[in-house]
């Protein structure tokens, strides 16, 4: 998280009625309906954005973009392949396409899905059906790939706080800026994160973060080795590595456990499946 961008190594996906203040570059890039994206959105893949989402800067993408209707751009779009566009579409600033344009409404990513499916079962493709269902539902981190940004629905992301309606997961080396505010949280390794967490639910940290802040969780809280808070600790019961590093107050009223370093170390998959 720059300034006033979040850059992504991989793919990014909004859920519907999200508000983000930031710009985004991505490689494919997926906004749901009515979302708003405060600055420019930039794409090395596809581009879809869904009815009625609002951006406030430029949108270019090296591939090509389907904008649905009542879509609002304050900036110029720039799309290098091809362009399909619904109606009731204003692109303040213009724009540019190098392939084909065509004026209609494009079909939501849920609909093509469906229409994808139906179709292989009419042709008889079981097993071609089975594992395209495989990749959509797998849970597996690497379905959706390690360095995506998934956004659920009605969240809000600001310099201020990241705000999601449910759980909060956050992977290796991310840096990020603003006030978690999530039912739960797990965090991979090597992470930076310039604000607090509050929680319902446990909060789970692995190994070498940093957190500029305090965290507040009605649930459990685990810190790994390495790991750097700035901040206080209000709990129901914390449990936290001899190797890591607390400034402020820990309290818990659950009990505080401190695990050395000759205990069975907790891996990182271990850690997001702990239950403390």
């Amino acid at each position: 998280m720059e300034e006033h961008t979040i850059v992504v190594d991989g793919d990014v996906i909004a859920g519907n009625h999200s508000e983000i203040r930031y710009g985004v570059i991505g490689r494919s890039t997926i906004l749901g309906e009515r979302v708003t994206l405060s600055g420019d959105l930039t794409s090395t893949g596809d581009t879809r954005i869904d009815i009625w989402s609002q951006i406030g800067g430029n949108v270019k993408t090296d591939k090509n973009a389907y904008i649905g209707e009542f879509v609002t751009i304050d900036g110029k779009l720039v799309v290098k392949g091809d362009l399909d566009i619904g109606n009731d579409v204003k692109i303040n600033g213009g724009f540019e396409a190098k392939g084909w344009i065509v004026v209609r409404n494009p079909v939501p990513v849920i609909v093509y899905l469906f229409l994808y499916i139906s179709e292989l079962l009419r042709l008889g493709k079981d097993e071609e059906v089975e594992k395209a269902l495989e990749e959509l539902f797998e849970d597996d981190a690497e379905s959706i790939g390690l360095n995506s940004l998934i956004i659920p629905n009605g969240s809000k992301i600001s310099m201020d706080s990241i705000k999601v309606p449910s759980n909060a997961i956050i992977g290796n080396k991310c840096r990020l800026v603003g006030n978690i505010r999530a039912t739960s949280l797990e965090m991979a390794t090597g992470t930076t994160l310039y604000g607090s967490i509050r929680t319902i639910q446990d909060v789970k940290l692995g190994s070498d973060n940093i957190i500029h802040g305090n965290i507040i969780s009605r649930g459990n809280v685990y810190i790994a080795a390495g790991t750097h808070v700035l901040g206080e600790i209000n709990a129901q019961s914390i449990k936290i590595h001899e190797a890591a590093r607390v400034d402020g107050v820990m309290r818990a009223p659950g009990g505080i456990i401190f695990e050395r370093e000759g205990d069975d170390a907790l891996t990182d998959s271990e850690l997001m499946d702990l239950d403390i």
